[in-house]
């Protein structure tokens, strides 16, 4: 009978074969394949996936890459690929391997000519991990600036958008560098809706914002910047270029597609809700629990057994001296509304395998999650007002860890009711 299914077994079956199911190298392969790479060929790829990209681009196109740079976070690199060379970084806030990595990168790219290819592989982290600050602010204004924006609650176009001004190679300035060479960008996607020029901070695509935008969000979220630092925020990026062709190889809206397939073929009934889900972490959370109750109570809005997916990335407004996750604090505000409900599960996870500064990729909730908190003597408000999620749920069995899975399309969220 389907009532003696294990759902939290089931989660885990979704969560492990959907993220795999957007590993990047079968997309790399097959994106570089169609590829017109004439000329001398180097290769260049940032972000939390960018071992893995380089890694299919590098098997595919073997000694036809002249030499290659690939900058990662530290703990996502899975050893040394012949003729690259790899350096780990700081993220979600740069730091002094980030800036020695990014120069590395700059030093090579500026001696191509108008008969060599870049291969520009582009993967979420890379607005951290891929940086040099404009010449008026030092890593540590960056530093503050981005732990500010981290804090702030703003969303990561938003975040993105004040990066970009203060960048050397973000907002399309990287592209410019690279002139006359010609790039070929294959990205993988982790910002809601694809928008190009936010994927780590669109080194080598067009950039849609302004100053006018920076001045927006600065005053939205009464940033307290130093005056050399607004300063800089005040050059412009560039909104056309000429040299680079761009694609797509992966997205959230693959992930859900494919979690929906493994809840299919596990015996489930399936909505994906939305791939956009882009708001506070507690609201989503509380928004989660008051779908399962109309799923227990009401039976709709589809019929139990059931997996509802959303995909998406939320933001947490950090006010506590906590640890934790966007995707933990969502799964454990989920936990309050489905308190003493039965055979509901509530998961969240980032696909990366990182959710904040944790170990974590995320949560998992259920309906006694609340109870065993409580019998540890632990206070749920309490928790989600310190923003300390990581250590409650690691107290219950609670927390999601893949490790670092080589991939970053945002973040996988779903119900299960039976």
């Amino acid at each position: 009978m389907f009532f003696l299914r294990n759902l939290r077994e089931d989660a885990f079956k979704i969560i492990n074969k959907s993220i795999e199911s957007v590993l990047p190298d079968k997309a790399v392969k097959e994106e570089v394949e169609k590829l017109n790479l004439s000329g001398n060929v180097y290769l260049v790829a940032i972000g939390k996936a960018a071992w893995r990209m380089a890694k299919a681009a590098k098997d595919f196109l073997k000694d036809k890459i002249e030499e290659g740079i690939v900058i990662t976070k530290y703990g996502h690199s899975q050893g040394q690929i012949e003729g690259l060379k790899i350096y780990e970084a700081g993220h979600p806030v740069p730091d002094e391997n980030t800036i020695k990595a990014t120069e590395k990168v700059v030093e090579l790219v500026k001696k191509l000519n108008e008969k060599d290819t870049l291969l520009f592989l582009v993967s979420g982290g890379g607005s951290a991990l891929f940086e040099l600050p404009a010449e008026e602010i030092s890593l540590e204004d960056l530093k503050r600036t981005t732990d500010l924006l981290l804090k702030s609650g703003a969303n990561i176009v938003e975040i993105n958008t004040i990066r970009k001004h203060l960048s050397q190679v973000k907002g399309g300035k990287f592209a410019k560098l690279v002139e006359p060479a010609k790039i070929y960008s294959l990205v993988l996607s982790d910002v809601l809706g694809d928008r190009l020029d936010s994927i780590a901070s669109g080194p080598a695509y067009p950039d849609s914002t302004t100053v006018q935008d920076v001045e927006r969000i600065v005053e939205k979220y009464r940033l307290n910047l130093p005056e050399h630092v607004i300063s800089a925020l005040k050059n412009e990026t560039p909104k056309e270029l000429n040299n680079v062709e761009t694609r797509i190889v992966g997205s959230v809206s693959r992930v859900c597609e494919n979690a929906q397939e493994v809840a299919k073929s596990l015996g489930y009934s399936t909505l994906i809700l939305t791939t956009t889900l882009d708001c506070e972490a507690k609201e989503a959370g509380s928004f989660l629990a008051s779908i399962a109750k109309e799923v227990k109570e009401k039976n709709r809005p589809l019929e139990k057994p059931c997996a509802i997916i959303l995909g998406g990335e939320t933001v947490v407004h950090v006010r506590g001296k906590g640890i934790g996750g966007r995707n933990q604090e969502l799964a454990l505000s989920a936990a309050r509304g489905i308190s003493n409900y039965e055979d509901v599960v509530i998961v969240s996870v980032g696909t990366d395998g990182t959710d904040g500064p944790t170990d974590a990729a995320g949560g998992i909730v259920d309906g006694m999650t609340v109870q065993r908190l409580e019998e540890n003597g632990i206070n749920i408000e309490d928790v989600i007002d310190n923003n300390d999620s990581y250590h409650a749920l690691q107290s219950i069995d609670g927390l999601v860890i893949t490790g670092p899975t080589g991939t970053n399309v945002n973040d996988l969220t779903f119900i299960l009711c039976c």
